[in-house]
């Protein structure tokens, strides 16, 4: 259950794992929910899917090892993200949620070999690795939400047993469209079109990689991050909560505030998916 309490519309991390899931990316499902205790209405709250067994098993997937990051050392790189010295373990900032401990080894051997493998090796091996086509697309929804947190956080990994591959899920997507962690105003070209963090620069400077997500993003832009297509759904889950916004003795005083956000979330989406198209040619 998440309160959603820096978030003055309450809609943006479900809209954010919806849209990763209309993109074809692996993401929790949610729904809103009104919390009630011992018979105290206590507001409303996102009520969010874990990722472990239960969320493979909807999925019809094949039970493998979870990993979610933790924390910012999750950032795929040898170096961690707090002090900027070597990291003592491989699988730093990260918490295994599913598998046992030798399956650690996959994920070791995951962020080794994606930090040391040479440039002329690094397609064939990483496509031995990671489910690239489905980074690539978790990628065009971190940049098109502009979770900054995102590269390096809020997010899950699973290896599927029967490929051998690795796939990443969105988590924790309330600082989005057009908000950052604290829920303050966030500019529409905060985030670059390449996004950061050590496997996605790496991956970007593989030709076909490269060609391969300025596709998912050419596509991305036309369809799925248009004010056409996510503005309905933005209405919607407000007339949803509206009713019951102003019964939650937490956010009732907000309520000018929340009245506010859908067009503030689609002024921002028009912006940065302008600015977003106006960037694409930087990747061929």
């Amino acid at each position: 259950m998440n309160a959603e309490y820096k978030d003055p519309s309450l809609i943006r991390n479900k809209l954010s794992l919806d849209f990763f899931s209309a993109l074809g990316v692996l993401s929790p499902s949610s729904r809103h929910v009104l919390l009630s205790i011992n018979g105290k209405h206590e507001g409303i709250y996102l009520q969010l899917e874990s990722v472990d067994e239960f969320f493979l098993k909807k999925r019809q997937l094949p039970v493998g090892p979870i990993f979610y990051a933790i924390d910012d050392d999750a950032n795929f790189s040898l170096i961690g993200s707090f002090d900027k010295t070597p990291k003592t373990s491989l699988d730093a900032g990260y918490e295994r949620k599913l598998g046992t401990r030798e399956d650690h080894r996959y994920l070791e051997e995951f962020i080794f070999k994606l930090n040391t493998t040479p440039k002329y090796e690094y397609e064939s091996v990483m496509s031995k690795l990671l489910d690239v086509n489905k980074y690539l697309r978790w990628l065009a929804g971190v940049v098109c939400t502009q979770n900054f947190d995102g590269f390096v956080h809020n997010y899950a990994l699973y290896r599927n047993p029967d490929s051998g591959l690795f796939e990443i899920i969105p988590w924790d997507f309330d600082a989005t469209w057009g908000r950052d962690i604290n829920g303050k105003q966030m500019d529409y070209d905060y985030v670059r079109i390449e996004g950061f963090n050590t496997l996605t620069a790496r991956l970007l400077d593989i030709k076909r990689f490269r060609k391969m997500y300025y596709d998912i993003m050419k596509h991305t832009l036309d369809h799925e991050f248009t004010v056409e297509f996510m503005k309905p759904k933005v209405e919607q889950l407000y007339q949803q909560l509206r009713p019951h916004v102003v019964n939650d003795p937490y956010i009732k005083d907000r309520i000018e505030q929340f009245d506010g956000e859908p067009e503030r979330i689609c002024d921002f989406l028009e912006k940065r998916n302008t600015y977003l198209k106006n960037q694409l040619s930087t990747l061929l």
